[in-house]
């Protein structure tokens, strides 16, 4: 599995974008396909809804990423 972490530099990142920035999808089209799919879990939930607010102390993870968002608050 690949883990990573990614610092927010604001309160929260929607769902579709976190995955485009991260290129764990290759648009956000792309994302948001993925997501309606039932491929993306937040915090071991799936998560269907593309603008889902994700904020610092959650982890999200496709397939075998694993993403730990740190609030922007609290440095990496």
């Amino acid at each position: 599995m690949n883990q990573q972490s990614f610092q927010l530099d604001k309160p929260f990142i929607e769902l579709h974008a976190l995955l485009k920035l991260l290129a764990i999808a290759s648009s956000g089209g792309a994302a948001k396909i993925m997501i309606a799919a039932g491929e993306v879990r937040v915090d071991g939930q799936v998560e269907t809804r593309k603008a889902c607010k994700i904020r610092g102390g959650q982890v999200v993870r496709v397939a075998d990423e694993e993403v730990q968002v740190v609030s922007a608050d609290r440095p990496v």
